[in-house]
Order: structure tokens, then C-alpha cells, then sequence
């Protein structure tokens, strides 16, 4: 099928990261794309409400600029990007400790081996597993079995660094306490950090599939459009109202698009709650994550996104996320007294300030990682899948799955 004598365009279901990458790359190279959004906004699970003020990210979430998708789609100086400490402060006890990266806060991470953090052992092995990351982060061999606990054991590292920051800080980036996920995808996160920032955009994490819709043709993109069946290269919507494509891209979630392929996959998926206080002054005072390195509790970490970049509060405001992986019972009331009551060990009597703003519950947070993912799913009638669930759990592979999916769509088109 040639493109150029098809005047029916390629129909993206989803406005999500990796469904206006997929339109966004067609749109490159010519090809008319028309994006389907049940939702009112694009962005799908990356959206930022604005409450009192205060700029909310729906789960924490951060950008990290050396994803090579994101340097490819993104332009970060409109972006207006504020990076993280490059490190995490961690609690124990009572006490607090600073774990730098030694090679972008040499001076500031001598004081860990010293801690009851790491050991001095623990920081050559680190240093060898960072360059190796360097060297090798295919985030998906299809050979790869080990999960990360067990690649960290085989590396030596020690029990106390592994429970202490490996655990509540790639945890909570990959949403598995177990740290189950195979270690290809781990040394895939750890080699990210290792080469640039950790970043919030001035105007939320929304900003982000914002800036990638606002590349599209004016009318591409319909929002408040919900997609109730196809049929063959037919887009049926929830109105009625039958679209004919050139091709078909599912960029759902997992579910939605087994639902309208009709097909058996489905995506498992690891859960997060993230919960917003608003506070007159910041109970860190600087831009890092501050990691629960006690092996207990509800909360793995927080921070205070107005630290990093000021336009998440108001002026004179300051914003703090509390973040937990994994499901619980408690509603909103239980949540909040359980935050405060392990955090008035961490911050004393300043927790009773805190003023409850909201929280997300996120059940379907990050599809978890599977060494089978392939990639780009395709149907031989022109529908195709892409999305997180197929690549890899990140910005970078929702962003990859999107434009690879393009170049498997034009290759069906010719």
C-alpha cells in the first residue's frame, strides 16, 4: 500500500506518551495522523492537576534527560527543566545520612562509607557496576533472568546498602520493593541517573505529552472521544460515528487494547499511592529525595517537588509528596494519621502543620517488565500496539514503542 495514493489517515487511539510519538514521528514523515483521546486531556497516566495553587502530579514522577527518547523528542530548554540533587538522603532511625553520587558529588559522598549506609567495599563494587552500566544497558536482552535483588547479591554489594538505598530508591523508581524486575532494565534506570539529572519541568509532568501535541496539525488530536470497537481498519466511536484508517495504533493501556484487538494479552501491573501536603515552609529545605532506609514502614520516600522547582507552590508555599509502593486498605483519613504518625520520628512536631491536599491511589501505575516484551505487536490487517507495556515501564519506553511503531506502520503502508 502506498501512503501517498491513500488518502484515509493512520487513526493513533491514545494521547498518551507513546501514542503522540507514534503520531508525531508519522507527522515527520508526511503520513496524515489523526489521534483519538477518550480522555479531556492528552498526557494519559502523565498528568498534573492544579490544586490551590499547587502543581500535582499524578504519582511521582520525574524526567530523566539522558533517556535517548526523550532527547530526540523533546525540547528541554522550553521545558524550563530543575534537576534533583544527584543522591538521596536517607533515613534511619532517627538519623539521617546524605548518599551522593560520588562522581558528581565527590566530596559529599565520603561521609556514606563512614555511615551505616555502605561500606568502602560496597562503593568499588557500585563504581564497577555503574561502568558496566555505562558499557551494557539493553534494557531488554531476551536472555536476561536475573531479577535485580539477585543481580545486586551476585555483585557483592552488602546487605545493609542494598536495604538502605538500592531498595527504597530504585524501588520506587520501578515501583517493586521486591526489586523482582530483571536486572537488564535496572542497569538500564541505574546507567540513566548515571549520565544526566533527574528533572521536573516548571509546568509539571504534563508539560511533557503537552509539548509533543502542540507539534501535531491543528484538529489532530481529538480529545473527549471514546473508542467502543473496531473492525478491521474501522475506528467505531462511543457516538456512533464510524473513522476509516490507513492503519490502526492502540496506544492504550494493556487491557483496552486486548479489548479492541480481541485478543488474550494482558499486562500486570505494579501500584502506587502518592499523597500531597502543602506546608508553610519545606521540612528538607533542598532538592532530594529522602529515602526510608529502615526496611519498615507505609512511606519509601519523599520530597518536596517546590524544592527542585519553585511553580509546583505558591509563593511562600511549599509543596511535599509522600510516596508508597504498592497497595493498602486505608482511605484517606487512615493514610494521612499512618503519614504522620511515622513521619513525626523523621520531622518532630513540624508534621502537625501539614495541610492534607490530595491522593492518588494508582493502581495501574507501571506495567511491570517482562524479558518477552516484543517491541512492537502488529496485526496483519494494519492494527498495531504500542505503549510501555510492550517496550519497557519508563518515559523512554513508552517514547521508543511510539516511534518504532510509526516505522513498523510506514513499512506497512509501502
Amino acid at each position: 500500500m502506498d501512503h501517498r495514493e491513500n488518502d484515509k489517515p493512520v487513526i493513533v487511539i491514545g494521547a498518551g506518551l507513546s501514542g503522540l510519538s507514534c503520531a508525531a514521528s508519522l507527522h515527520a514523515q508526511g503520513i496524515a495522523v489523526r489521534v483519538v483521546e477518550a480522555a479531556d486531556r492528552v498526557g494519559g497516566r502523565v498528568v498534573t492537576d492544579v490544586v490551590d495553587g499547587f502543581k500535582l502530579d499524578r504519582g511521582f514522577q520525574v524526567l530523566l534527560t539522558a533517556y535517548p527518547e526523550a532527547m530526540k523528542h523533546f525540547d528541554y530548554e522550553a521545558l524550563d527543566l530543575h534537576a534533583f540533587y544527584p543522591g538521596a538522603l536517607i533515613q534511619v532511625g532517627e538519623q539521617r545520612y546524605r548518599f551522593a553520587d560520588p562522581w558528581k558529588k565527590p566530596f559529599a559522598s565520603l561521609p556514606a562509607i563512614f555511615a551505616p549506609i555502605a561500606t568502602i567495599g560496597d562503593a568499588i563494587r557500585i563504581a564497577k557496576t555503574r561502568s558496566d552500566a555505562l558499557r551494557d544497558n539493553d534494557p531488554n536482552p531476551a536472555q536476561d533472568t536475573a531479577s535485580t535483588d539477585a543481580f545486586l547479591r551476585q555483585r557483592g554489594l552488602s546487605q545493609r546498602v542494598i536495604e538502605r538505598f538500592f531498595r527504597p530508591f530504585f524501588g520506587g523508581v520501578m515501583l517493586d520493593r521486591e526489586l523482582s524486575t530483571p536486572s537488564s532494565f535496572f542497569r538500564f534506570v541505574f546507567s540513566m541517573f548515571a549520565r544526566g539529572p533527574a528533572t521536573l519541568p516548571a509546568a509539571g509532568m504534563q508539560a511533557l505529552p503537552e509539548q509533543l501535541a502542540a507539534g501535531l496539525p491543528a484538529g489532530c488530536v481529538m480529545l473527549n472521544t471514546a473508542v467502543s470497537s473496531l473492525r478491521d481498519r474501522q475506528v467505531v466511536l462511543a457516538s456512533g460515528e464510524t473513522l476509516t484508517a490507513s492503519a490502526v495504533v492502540m496506544a492504550t493501556d494493556a487491557d483496552a487494547a486486548a479489548r479492541l484487538a480481541g485478543d488474550g494479552f494482558r499486562a500486570d501491573w505494579n501500584s502506587t499511592t502518592t499523597v500531597y501536603y502543602a506546608a508553610d515552609s519545606s521540612p528538607l529545605g533542598e532538592n532530594i529525595l529522602l529515602l526510608n532506609g529502615n526496611g519498615q514502614g507505609l512511606v519509601n520516600h519523599i520530597c518536596v517537588p517546590s524544592d527542585v522547582c519553585a511553580s509546583y507552590a505558591p509563593v511562600g508555599q511549599s509543596l511535599i509528596s509522600v510516596s508508597i509502593v504498592g497497595p493498602h486498605d486505608k482511605d484517606d483519613a487512615q493514610l494521612d494519621a499512618s503519614i504522620r504518625g511515622e513521619m513525626a520520628s523523621w520531622f518532630k512536631h513540624s508534621v502537625a502543620d501539614w495541610r492534607f491536599l490530595r491522593a492518588y491511589r494508582i493502581s495501574k501505575a507501571l506495567p511491570r517488565f517482562r524479558n518477552t516484551n516484543s517491541g512492537t505487536p502488529a496485526h496483519p490487517d494494519g492494527r498495531f500496539v504500542c505503549g510501555d507495556h510492550v517496550q519497557d515501564p519508563s518515559i523512554n519506553g513508552a517514547l521508543l514503542s511510539g516511534r518504532t511503531t510509526s516505522e513498523a506502520v510506514i513499512r506497512y503502508l509501502q
